[in-house]
């Protein structure tokens, strides 16, 4: 019982919670504070979260930090070149739902690559099979073989970027 407590307990998540329930209070006062106090204490021992499945992973903070900049340039150029096939005066292109591979080893790393992809206009992961590792993707413009290439080209840049900024090589 207290070992499972031991393995339960965040300080850090009860200072979080605490200064997050004064904030939604509006004021710092002594009740304000234990009273958040108290309901982190309960959320962090009551609702315990999983462990993070982090084993083999190694942040390299400045590959990070450059891809981020660069996932910017691409969300400003997805989010023109979306808007121009809404507005040029053609018909929509045609769209694909097709199957690409990931090779990322960590399911927190396909996560973060998700969540990067689709927040990118252009192209929407709709379904993940985790034991294939595989992508069922969505692509808004995929009437040239050109453009579904660039896409599946994209999402390959996207996974080896990944695999280099997280994963231990």
């Amino acid at each position: 019982m207290i070992a499972g407590l031991k393995r339960r307990w965040r300080p850090w998540f009860v200072v979080w919670i605490t200064l997050m329930w004064c904030l939604l209070m509006g004021e710092i006062s002594w009740a304000n504070v234990i009273g958040g106090f108290l309901v982190g204490l309960v959320v962090v021992l009551a609702l315990p979260l999983p462990a993070m499945p982090i084993a083999g992973l190694s942040i390299k903070w400045g590959t990070l930090i450059s891809y981020f900049l660069v996932w910017i340039w691409d969300l400003f150029i997805a989010s023109f070149r979306v808007a121009w096939l809404a507005l040029r005066p053609a018909a929509p292109p045609k769209t694909a739902i097709v199957q690409v591979p990931m090779r990322v080893s960590s399911e927190l790393v396909m996560t973060f690559a998700t969540a990067l992809y689709n927040l990118q206009p252009g192209g929407s992961v709709s379904d993940i099979d985790i034991a294939n590792r595989m992508w069922t993707v969505h692509l808004l413009d995929a009437g040239s073989p050109a453009a579904l290439q660039r896409e599946i080209d994209s999402i390959a840049s996207l996974e080896r970027r990944m695999i280099h900024i997280f994963e231990r090589s």
